[in-house]
C-alpha cells in the first residue's frame, strides 16, 4: 500500500508539475519579450534580451492609450461584474428557495444558454437588437450583452446556495423578515466565497473580451477597451511589426487580473460554519 501510494503521489506532482511548466513557460517569454527589441524577438537567438529595454512599457502605454482603454475596460469588467452577480445570486436564491411553475423548464434553459457561444454566431441578433435599444455605439450594449451572459455563475451561485442551511430563512421568516429582506441581509453576506469565485470569473471573461468592444465602438475609438487597443499595436505608422511593444502591452494589461485573483482569493477561505448557534 505505501509502495502504491508512493507512486501515487510521485504521479500526481510530475502531472502537477508539467501542468505548471506549460503554463508559466509562455508567461515567462512574453514577460522577457517585453524587455527585447523587435530584432531580438524576430530572430529569436537568445532567451534574455541582450539590453533591457524597459522603454518598451512606456511607448506601449502612449501608443496604445492605455490610461484611456484601461479606464473603458474596467467601467466594462466592474459593471458586467456588479450586473452578472445581482441577476445570478438573485436567480439562484429563487430557484432553490421557493417553487414556482416552469421552475426545471427555466434552469434547463439557463443551462442550454451555456452551449451557446457570446461569439460571432450570435453577433449579428444581438447588435441588432442594441440597435432598436440605441446601444450600439456605447459600452453599455456591450456591458449587457456580457452580463445576459451569466448562466455559468448561475449555476455557481446555485451550488453555493445549496450549501446555507434553510433554517436560516425559516428562523428569519418567524421573526417577520420579508423574502427581500431576508436575502439582503442574511442570505447575501454568506454567499461571498461564491460571490468571490464568481466575479472573478467573470471579470477575467470581461476584461478578455475582443470581439464585442471591436464591433460596438467601431465608431468611436475613443471607447475602445484595453484588449481592442493592444491589438492596435501590433504594427506601428509604418506598417512595421511591434511585436516588443504588444508584448509590453500584455503584461500592462495582464496586472488587473493578477489584483482580481489576490481580492478573490480572500473570500474563498470564507466559511458559513457557525451561521448557526446550537
Amino acid at each position: 500500500m505505501r509502495a502504491r501510494e508512493l507512486t501515487g503521489r510521485t504521479a500526481l506532482w510530475i502531472f502537477l508539475l508539467a501542468f505548471a511548466f506549460i503554463t508559466l513557460v509562455p508567461v515567462v517569454i512574453t514577460i522577457l519579450g517585453s524587455f527585447k527589441n523587435n530584432m531580438e524577438l524576430t530572430t529569436g537567438a537568445t532567451f534574455l534580451p541582450d539590453s533591457w529595454q524597459f522603454s518598451n512599457y512606456a511607448e506601449a502605454w502612449q501608443q496604445a492609450n492605455f490610461s484611456t482603454y484601461t479606464v473603458n475596460s474596467l467601467i466594462v469588467s466592474l459593471s458586467t461584474v456588479a450586473g452578472t452577480l445581482l441577476v445570478s445570486s438573485m436567480a439562484a436564491y429563487v430557484v432553490d428557495r421557493m417553487d414556482f411553475a416552469g421552475k426545471k423548464i427555466y434552469v434547463s434553459l439557463q443551462a442550454f444558454t451555456m452551449f451557446v457561444a457570446v461569439g460571432a454566431v450570435v453577433l449579428r441578433p444581438q447588435f441588432d437588437l442594441m440597435v432598436k435599444l440605441h446601444l450600439h455605439s456605447s459600452l453599455w450594449g456591450v456591458i449587457l450583452i456580457l452580463i445576459s451572459a451569466h448562466a455559468s455563475i448561475f449555476f455557481i451561485l446555485l451550488s453555493f446556495m445549496k450549501g446555507i442551511p434553510r433554517e436560516l430563512d425559516e428562523a428569519a421568516r418567524i421573526d417577520g423578515s420579508s423574502l427581500s429582506r431576508t436575502f439582503w441581509t442574511i442570505i447575501l453576506p454568506l454567499l461571498g466565497p461564491g460571490l468571490g469565485v464568481g466575479a472573478l470569473f467573470t471579470f477575467r471573461g470581461a476584461w478578455n473580451e475582443y470581439l464585442l468592444p471591436l464591433v460596438f465602438t467601431m465608431t468611436k475609438p475613443e471607447l475602445q477597451t484595453l484588449t481592442v487597443g493592444l491589438a492596435n499595436l501590433k504594427y506601428g505608422i509604418s506598417a512595421a511589426s511591434q511585436t516588443h511593444y504588444m508584448m509590453a502591452g500584455a503584461c500592462l494589461s495582464i496586472l488587473p487580473i493578477l489584483v482580481a485573483y489576490v481580492f478573490a482569493n480572500k473570500s474563498f477561505m470564507q466559511m458559513t460554519a457557525g451561521s448557526l448557534k446550537g
